[in-house]
């Protein structure tokens, strides 16, 4: 069994949390600098054990000693962009919750595989391998499978069709210029290209990009949570028991695409040593250029953080 630890016990982490448990690949602490949040929600979690069956061990704290030899952390500490709050300060505030749940891991849980979850992903990805001592394909970001899941859900509802028969691919950065990419997403091995027409599609494709931003626009104050934990789980899923399952990741890109040193969402395989293989897309032209607009756009908000 492994030890997962997941930082951060907020809507996000806390699912994290109930997914992973019900899976029962592992002990699990989750860690948050808020007193009694993490333990009121680990005992939650734990009385509703006997309902759903699962014997996973669940640890509420505040202390990062508590992650000492953990196999796997999840980050999913930070702050929300909030009204008034442009990018430069979203990237100030939580850029400084990253290095600091860095150092912990550095200190407690060196060898551990991470996944970063906290916005803006993809910097957020990129700033966390600069500071934690572990191989670039030992730390990884959410983003694609969450992209993924929401554009699958909307082809589902369009055909009116079971969404297990849809594998969906969305590419790019965790944003509004990440690049859903309908040649390589299928149903029943058939591309939906070929099932649904062009304008329908773009419309599909559109709500894909603005999918968290709809969520938001109900919700009016918090974001997301059931998927993107679901999303993670699934990524801690395979990392736990090595299935190498080929997922979109955000990962750090060593010539694949044309680029260096930049984290960026593609399809990866991740086992146990985290990413095992980066998989370059026959892309169109036009995709690559979309593609090119993530590239710049992360590299504009690097720009903005204070590394050291």
């Amino acid at each position: 069994m492994k030890k997962i630890s997941v930082i951060g016990a907020g809507n996000v982490g806390a699912t994290v949390v109930q997914r992973i448990a019900e899976l029962e690949i592992g002990e699990i602490v989750m860690v948050d600098i808020v007193e009694g949040i993490p333990q009121g929600k680990s005992l939650d979690l734990l009385q509703s054990a006997p309902l759903m069956r699962y014997d996973t061990k669940i640890l509420g704290t505040n202390e990062y000693s508590n992650i000492s030899e953990s196999d796997i952390v999840v980050i999913t500490a930070g702050v929300p962009r909030k009204p008034g709050m442009d990018r430069k300060d979203l990237l100030r505030i939580n850029s400084g919750i990253i290095k600091d749940v860095c150092n912990n891991i550095n200190k407690y849980a060196p060898d551990a595989i991470v996944i970063v979850v906290t916005n803006p992903l993809d910097p957020m990805t990129y700033l966390a391998s600069e500071i934690l001592k572990a191989d670039k394909n030992r730390v990884f970001g959410m983003g694609g499978m969450l992209d993924s899941t929401r554009f699958a859900t909307f082809v589902a509802m369009e055909l009116e069709c079971s969404v297990k028969d849809i594998n969906a691919m969305v590419i790019g950065s965790h944003d509004n210029l990440m690049l859903p990419v309908p040649q390589y997403t299928t149903v029943s091995g058939i591309p939906i290209t070929e099932l649904i027409e062009k304008e329908t599609l773009d419309s599909i494709v559109d709500r894909t990009i603005n999918g968290g931003a709809e969520i938001v626009s109900h919700f009016k104050t918090g974001s997301a949570f059931y998927a993107p934990g679901a999303s993670i789980a699934h990524m801690v899923a395979s990392v736990a028991k090595d299935s190498k399952r080929i997922m979109p990741t955000t990962v750090n890109l060593n010539g694949e695409y044309g680029y260096e040193n930049i984290y960026l969402g593609v399809p990866a395989k991740i086992g146990k040593d985290g990413v095992e293989k980066v998989f370059e897309l026959n892309l169109t032209d036009e995709q690559m250029n979309q593609l090119s607009k993530s590239v710049v756009s992360i590299q504009d908000s690097i720009e903005l953080i204070d590394i050291q």
